[in-house]
C-alpha cells in the first residue's frame, strides 16, 4: 500500500508539473500565432487577446482536476461501494409488525466474523436464556466478545446460525420495529450533537417520563441536574463537553431508554468510579426485576455478582457456560486439571467471589 501511495503521489506530482508548464507554454504559443495573424492582418487584436482569454478559461478546469486527482478517485471509490451495496440490498417489504417481546434469546450454531474480514471471529457459538436472566460474558481479548454483542443486537450478520428474540431472527427483523425492544451500550461510547435529553431518547423526541426514568435508573439523574441546562444540555458532537464517566451513565440510560426488553452492555463499567458501579449494579437489578434480558460483557469482574450465568468465550469458541455458581466452581478446580484458559479466567473470576 505503501508503494502504491508512493508511486500515486509521484505521477500527481508529475502531472501536476507538466500541467503548470504546458499552460504557460500553450499561451505564448497562442499570442505568438495570434500576433502573426494580427501582422497578416487576417484577426483583430482584439480577437488575439480573447481567445487567449478563452484558452485559459478552458484549461482552468483541466488543471484543477489534476490538482484534486486524488479527491476524485477517492469519490469514485465511494460511488462504486454504495451502487454495490444498494445492488445487494435487493427490495425490502414492511413485515407485519410484531408485539413486544418478552425477552426471551436464544443464540443456536452461531458463525460470523466482522464485516470484511475472512476469518470468523465466533465459531459454532449456542447458549439460551430466559426473561428475567443476566449473562455474564468474559474471556481474553479477541476472544470474541464485542462480536458476539454486536451480532446479538443485530447490527452485524452471522455467516451462519441465528440470534432469536422470543423466536424472531433479529438479523431479519427490521431495525425500525425491533429498536425500541431492544438497548446497547457499546464498549466505544457515541454521543450526538443534541440535548442530553435527546441523546437519551435516541435523537428521536424525547418523552420526559421515560427520559425521566431512564436517567434514574442509570444513576445519572443527579449527575445532569447538575449540568449547566440539566436536561437541556447540549453535549456537543461525540459528547466532548462531558467527561468519559458522565458519557458513560448517558449511554447506559440511552440503552435503558423505553424499558427495552433485551439489553446487551459492551464494557459498562470501564470509566465508572465506585458510585456508577453501584447504580449500574442497580440497573441491571431493576431490569431483572420487570422481566428483561441482560448481556454483560466485562473485563472488570467486579460487576458479574449480578449475573445469574456465565459464558466463558476463548477463541470465538464457549469453554463453558451455565449457572453462575457451576461455572465458578469449574473455572477454579485444581489448578493441576486446569487448562491455560481456564487459568485466566479463574483468576478473572476469583474477584466475583470476593464481591
Amino acid at each position: 500500500m505503501l508503494v502504491s501511495s508512493s508511486r500515486a503521489t509521484g505521477v500527481a506530482a508529475g502531472l501536476t508539473a507538466t500541467a503548470k508548464f504546458l499552460r504557460p507554454v500553450l499561451q505564448i504559443a497562442m499570442l505568438g500565432f495570434g500576433a502573426w495573424l494580427v501582422i497578416r492582418q487576417e484577426i483583430t487584436p482584439g480577437v488575439m487577446i480573447a481567445s487567449s482569454i478563452i484558452m485559459g478559461r478552458a484549461l482552468a478546469p483541466v488543471e484543477a482536476l489534476i490538482g484534486q486527482w486524488r479527491n476524485v478517485i477517492s469519490v469514485r471509490g465511494i460511488y462504486a461501494r454504495l451502487t454495490e451495496l444498494l445492488r445487494n440490498k435487493g427490495d425490502e417489504t414492511s413485515p407485519m409488525s410484531l408485539p413486544r417481546p418478552q425477552g426471551r434469546v436464544s443464540v443456536e450454531n452461531l458463525i460470523a466474523a466482522p464485516p470484511g474480514q475472512p476469518k470468523a471471529t465466533i465459531q459454532n457459538v449456542s447458549f439460551a436464556l430466559e426473561p428475567g436472566e443476566a449473562l455474564g460474558v468474559i474471556g481474553p481479548s479477541g476472544a470474541g466478545k464485542s462480536t458476539l454483542a454486536r451480532l446479538l443486537i443485530g447490527a452485524w450478520k452471522p455467516a451462519a446460525g441465528q440470534v432469536r428474540l422470543d423466536g424472531v431472527n433479529v438479523a431479519k427483523w427490521q431495525a425500525s420495529e425491533r429498536g425500541p425492544f431492544t438497548g446497547y451500550l457499546p464498549q466505544g461510547v457515541e454521543l450526538f450533537d443534541g440535548t442530553v435529553a435527546e441523546n437519551i431518547a435516541r435523537m428521536g423526541t424525547p418523552n420526559p417520563e421515560l427520559v425521566l426514568r431512564a436517567a434514574a435508573e442509570a444513576g445519572a439523574h443527579e449527575m445532569v441536574l447538575r449540568l449547566a441546562e440539566g436536561y437541556e444540555t447540549r453535549i456537543g458532537a461525540h459528547g466532548r463537553m462531558l467527561s468519559a464517566g458522565q458519557r458513560q451513565r448517558i449511554a447506559l440510560a440511552l440503552a435503558l431508554y423505553g424499558d427495552p426488553a433485551f439489553i446487551v452492555l459492551d464494557e459498562p463499567n470501564a470509566n465508572l468510579d465506585q458510585e456508577g458501579e453501584h447504580a449500574l449494579r442497580r440497573a441491571i437489578q431493576t431490569v431483572k426485576t420487570r422481566g428483561g434480558t441482560v448481556v454483560l460483557i466485562a473485563h472488570h469482574t467486579s460487576i458479574l455478582g449480578v449475573c445469574d450465568k456465565l459464558l466463558v468465550l476463548q477463541n470465538g469458541r464457549v469453554e463453558a457456560f451455565g449457572p453462575r455458581d457451576q461455572v465458578l466452581a469449574q473455572l477454579t478446580r485444581p489448578a493441576s486439571k486446569e487448562s491455560t484458559a481456564d487459568k485466566a479466567a479463574a483468576l478473572m473470576i476469583r474477584a466475583v467471589e470476593n464481591t
